[in-house]
């Protein structure tokens, strides 16, 4: 009779397990907390480790501290808390729910901590873009980590500023600790190779991907092709992209923005005529990319060229990253009251970056009246900024208006605004 009973409530068990699962993956974060709540209220009813792990994705989807809160003291009157499952569940949804301090407090206070409890915790640092922690904690891991550990890593200096080149060494310790990267690992490290212009490993990384047939990828097919192309070497970017046997709008983009970013605009041209042809419409991100490129390229007439065939002809809406790209590049012209006009016939509020751009055009080309009109722009979006500070009395200096440049100058220590630091580059030898 009891072995019956019990049979029956791990049934029961099971069944309601199930149906949490379907509610998370579903989507249906509220249905799954009150079925959790119900199933946890149910004295007949023991949840095993499977149960908290499901109901904290829900209160990270829902951004609900208090709840994973509740869930943790739970745990730990379950005695769960052991468990490296619930323990990495319960560390990713504080810090998913904005409580990186509370994710790192318990993650000190884990009994057991294996690899899964680690990489959660460096996740989290590498995501919320505190790189120094993560690699602090990856420095302190006391258990082997995985490819998972360093690719979390890998990808959060990547992205970082001025991070490429630690990234870089950080894969040459992976590869030196015996493990094989992963298409994650690629992924990561072609922004990377991009960064310090690296051709040689975008070659070694290119291989790899061969090597372990993962090259034709759409992802990593576009990441090789993009990596060549902003590196000058057009050639091997066209032929890995002509050898792909699945080209997305993300593919075309890549070999578009290539062409564009080496002034090669007809090519990119008829690169976009062709994916026309291979019924794959261009969209907003692939303009964005041809519109950065012919900025560094500084071809004016190109991208007015490319921004009337996006917003005219493919009738895409310009967004103000599409704008910010068009002030620049008419600034670096000369052509700054074409670029003055553009921010003026914005549907948007304009953004720092493109009053930035005219700021700093007007410097260089002595157009005060200008200056002073995207500096107070500037002062009101970004009072911090010392650098427009910077820029607006270095034009009234280059005017020969030295007493407003001393005044802007005593304005910006006035407003206890800091000079940034001196910046810095990397330069790896091929």
């Amino acid at each position: 009779m009891m072995s019956s009973l019990l049979g029956s409530m791990h049934q029961r068990l099971l069944q309601l397990t199930k149906l949490l699962t379907s509610y998370v993956n579903q989507g249906r974060h509220n249905q799954a907390l009150t079925l959790f709540s119900h199933m946890f209220a149910n004295p007949d009813l023991t949840l095993d480790p499977f149960a908290f792990p499901l109901a904290l994705k829900s209160c990270a989807a829902l951004h609900l501290p208090s709840s994973v809160a509740a869930i943790h003291s739970h745990s730990l009157k379950s005695n769960l808390l052991p468990n490296p499952f619930v323990a990495s569940s319960l560390v990713d949804s504080y810090g998913k729910s904005d409580s990186i301090v509370h994710a790192r407090q318990l993650f000190d206070e884990c009994p057991q901590r294996n690899v899964v409890v680690w990489n959660a915790m460096i996740s989290l640092y590498s995501h919320s873009n505190d790189v120094a922690s993560a690699l602090r904690l990856f420095d302190m891991m006391d258990v082997p980590p995985t490819v998972s550990s360093y690719n979390c890593v890998i990808a959060a200096l990547a992205e970082s500023e001025g991070g490429s080149s630690r990234a870089l060494d950080l894969y040459g310790r992976m590869r030196a600790s015996g493990m094989t990267p992963n298409l994650i690992t690629v992924l990561a490290l072609l922004p990377a190779c991009v960064g310090v212009g690296a051709l040689s490993s975008i070659k070694e990384i290119h291989g790899f991907a061969f090597r372990i047939n993962i090259h034709k990828h759409v992802q990593v097919g576009s990441g090789i092709v993009e990596a060549y192309g902003r590196c000058g070497c057009l050639v091997n970017a066209r032929r890995v992209f002509d050898l792909m046997p699945q080209r997305d709008v993300v593919v075309w983009s890549s070999m578009v923005s290539s062409y564009a970013f080496h002034g090669q605009a007809d090519i990119a041209m008829l690169t976009l005529k062709q994916m026309e042809s291979d019924n794959v419409r261009p969209d907003w991100i692939m303009f964005l990319g041809v519109l950065k490129a012919c900025s560094h390229a500084g071809l004016t007439d190109n991208a007015l060229h490319f921004f009337d065939l996006m917003t005219k002809h493919y009738g895409i809406e310009a967004c103000s990253e599409h704008y910010s790209c068009l002030v620049d590049v008419l600034s670096r012209a000369g052509r700054l009251r074409d670029a003055y006009d553009v921010i003026q016939g914005m549907p948007m509020k304009a953004t720092p970056k493109a009053w930035g751009a005219l700021l700093a055009a007007c410097r260089n080309y002595g157009e005060v009246e200008l200056a002073e009109i995207a500096s107070q722009a500037l002062f009101e979006i970004e009072p911090e900024n010392s650098g427009n500070f910077l820029l607006l009395a270095n034009s009234y200096a280059g005017a020969g208006r030295y007493e407003e440049a001393e005044k802007v100058r005593r304005e910006m220590i006035e407003r206890g605004v800091n000079r940034r630091g001196p910046g810095s580059s990397w330069v790896i030898s091929q």
